[in-house]
């Protein structure tokens, strides 16, 4: 194998057994023995052989290391084609899942339930035939419909943004004190 790769490149150089033993520091019997592969040049004798016939020591013994490389390179092309490929997949799906929480948002906010976003109550309650909606949330909204301002700060008095529970129960007790009901 490597014997006929020597000889093929001998004679397509132009060069005889002689020529060729003169130029790597040899006999014409050693170049003899290595084309007939009953010997093999030593590592230094290989490197002179690969630049007298300009090839690598590779392509030399045949290790035909640039069809490995290119296999390499290809897999690696396809590799990153699927990874891509995900990607593109991926972004797609996150740019959707955005939009829909987009429109969604807009949808809520058209509602006119946006001051609703954290948590809210609502109580209404009556006091001298009279009828109050009073409502208020963790987002420190108040409102009191039909409330005096002395009432409506009296009653904001009452309410614990945090704990909701808490105030509707402040609330009941104030009208029950002022002799009213809540529902």
């Amino acid at each position: 194998m490597l014997g006929e790769k020597i000889n093929r490149l001998r004679k397509k150089q132009g060069l005889s057994q002689e020529e060729l033993a003169e130029l790597i520091g040899v006999t014409r019997q050693t170049i003899s023995n290595w084309e007939l592969g009953s010997t093999f040049p030593n590592p230094e004798q290989l490197k002179l052989l690969s630049k007298t016939f300009h090839i690598s020591i590779d392509e030399l013994l045949g290790n035909d290391i640039k069809e490995v490389l290119v296999e390499r390179v290809s897999n690696t092309e396809k590799l990153a084609g699927i990874m891509i490929k995900i990607l593109k997949v991926f972004g797609f799906i996150l740019v959707g899942l955005f939009l829909i929480d987009i429109v969604a948002l807009i949808i809520y906010a058209s509602s006119g339930n946006l001051h609703n976003v954290e948590s809210s109550a609502t109580i209404t309650c009556q006091l001298n035939e009279k009828s109050y909606q009073i409502e208020f949330g963790t987002d420190k909204y108040f409102n009191c419909d039909n409330c005096s301002n002395q009432m409506e700060e009296e009653i904001k008095k009452l309410v614990d943004f945090e704990e909701l529970g808490n105030s509707i129960e402040n609330i009941e007790n104030y009208f029950i004190t002022h002799d009213g009901s809540c529902e």
